[in-house]
């Protein structure tokens, strides 16, 4: 159990929330929501510790223990991967280190003897003896290999690291555990690997996640900041989304109805007030309006960007033919004889573990790169538009973002404000400098420079990245209604299985091409495994 007791926190005059109370208990996951900015993260610091609310107090039940996943990804640099697994727990990690040092001595006195005996007491009631082994089964679901768990973690690369970091947030059964966004980095089948394992968790979670099905899989419960409070309602996203859109469509429609009851007493005030025969009546009125409150209604922090890809023209029959492409990168071959003809109506997820095939796919696709042998040919009706999952090399300059988008249009920085502000840069934040944006923030822009292209084949490798819900939310609406091609990556099961029609996986082995929905290739690989 974790409870937050009249939590306050500001940062001058901006309030992210105020007097909050809650008590998260055990057997719930709450996932905790919210627009950017609106203090998800912060919150998440609050309960673990991390800093204090300028207000109110965290308790934790007695001889608790709370989890989190580590978000400084170079404090464990020099450890080994399993020593990090198992410095999740660091009281059980000092006793295994106490333990080690003690039989190594080679004075092994009578004392060492007697404190040998109450570590190994202690060491059996934690399961010390298996903690290793239970190390080992994390990181193999969190797709780790058994070579790399006695590298150091600086030997790793990123993307591994977070895994690893992930398997010490779960090891040792914590009794609360704070996950601030935990499926990034993973893959499909890590996720799925995580989304088992929290439903089988029987303590506290508490998880900050922008991927809508991993929250309708492991949620029991929505906390969410709007408005400076925190609301928790029962039950996964997607009951939290309909919940909360009707209790705001109420409340219009009361705040609507009483504005047209106020209008109609203040029409027949004004006609017969200074009517003696009416006069009784109208002052009548003048009491009931008095007595009308129409509640003003408070200005959510949510805010969903305009997204709207719109084809100048529609395809031919011929979109895009890929023959025998090769590349390899590093020294590792990525691509190895890919071929792929790409229909009219196709919207296409390249999926599979191996994100450097995807990502050198879409750069050869797009001009970024040449090939080391093969060929490709797009269609003469054809015009497409990229988006790329590395963006720093656009904005590495001294311009604002009006000027940034000018540089794509010749319609004049009037038109350029208008665009920007559909895309939630209004006012100050349009002459923002671009070295200074979010990352969400610069997948916006990039988002503004592909929608003025007009392009009728879209390639983007995960868009999804950096966006809070709600501009996730408007770019896959976006997409689902796009009437022409699409080529994208990403980890987001919810954008995929809502606007795939047709699977691409790269594998170690390959790559396999299934015209199915991303439902049905999952239940395909379900099945598959259970008769291998």
């Amino acid at each position: 159990m974790i409870s937050a007791v009249n939590v306050t926190l500001a940062y001058g005059k901006r309030v992210l929330f105020k007097d909050v109370n809650m008590k998260f208990a055990p057997g719930n996951c709450y996932g905790l929501i919210g627009a950017n900015g609106s203090g998800k993260s912060t919150f998440l610091k609050i309960l673990s510790g991390e800093i204090d609310p300028d207000k109110g107090a965290v308790s934790v039940g007695p001889r608790e223990r709370v989890a989190v996943l580590q978000q400084d990804h170079y404090k464990y640099d020099e450890e080994t991967v399993l020593n990090t697994v198992i410095l999740g727990h660091e009281y059980l990690f000092k006793l295994m280190t106490e333990r080690d040092e003690l039989y190594a001595k080679p004075d092994f006195s009578e004392e060492d003897g007697i404190r040998s005996g109450e570590i190994e007491a202690e060491f059996a009631v934690m399961d010390g003896y298996e903690a290793e082994s239970d190390a080992a089964v994390l990181l193999s679901g969190l797709g780790i290999s058994e070579e790399l768990h006695q590298k150091t973690l600086k030997e790793l690369e990123g993307t591994d690291k977070v895994r690893v970091l992930l398997a010490q947030a779960l090891f040792g059964n914590p009794d609360v555990l704070l996950l601030d966004e935990p499926t990034n980095h993973l893959d499909i089948k890590s996720i799925t690997w995580l989304e088992e394992f929290l439903a089988r968790f029987k303590n506290t979670v508490i998880v900050v996640s922008h991927d809508r099905h991993f929250l309708n899989q492991v949620c029991t419960h929505i906390a969410d900041i709007d408005y400076s409070q925190i609301q928790v309602y029962v039950g996964n996203y997607d009951f939290w989304y309909q919940a909360s859109t009707l209790v705001v469509k109420q409340k219009q429609n009361e705040n609507r109805k009483m504005t047209e009851k106020a209008d109609e007493l203040k029409k027949f005030i004004l006609r017969f007030s200074a009517n003696a025969s009416k006069s009784k009546q109208a002052t009548s009125r003048k009491k009931l309006l008095e007595k009308l409150n129409i509640d003003e209604l408070p200005v959510s922090s949510r805010k969903y960007p305009f997204i709207s890809f719109k084809p100048e023209r529609a395809s031919g029959n011929v979109i895009l033919e890929i023959e025998g492409l090769c590349k390899t990168v590093d020294g590792v071959k990525v691509l190895d004889n890919f071929s792929l003809i790409v229909n009219k109506d196709d919207k296409i997820a390249f999926v599979g573990g191996n994100t450097l095939a995807k990502t050198t796919l879409f750069q050869i696709l797009s001009g970024e790169i040449k090939p080391d042998s093969g060929h490709f040919r797009w269609g003469q009706t054809i015009s497409h538009a990229y988006f790329p999952k590395e963006n720093s090399s656009f904005f590495d300059n001294d311009m604002n973002i009006v000027q940034w988008l000018g540089q794509f249009h010749n319609e004049g920085e009037t038109f350029s404000r208008g665009f920007l502000g559909r895309m939630l840069f209004s006012g100050e934040e349009a002459v923002k400098k671009t070295e200074v944006l979010s990352g969400g923030e610069k997948v916006r822009c990039m988002l503004c420079k592909m929608m003025l292209t007009g392009a009728n084949a879209l390639v983007l490798d995960e868009p999804t990245n950096h966006l809070d819900l709600e501009s996730i939310t408007a770019l896959n609406e976006s997409l689902i209604s796009f009437p022409e091609v699409i080529l994208f990556s990403s980890h987001d099961h919810e954008f995929i299985s809502t606007l795939a029609n047709r699977i691409v996986e790269f594998s170690s082995n390959g790559y396999i091409d299934r015209r199915l929905t991303f439902d049905e290739y999952l239940e395909k690989e379900e099945t598959a495994l259970e008769f291998a």
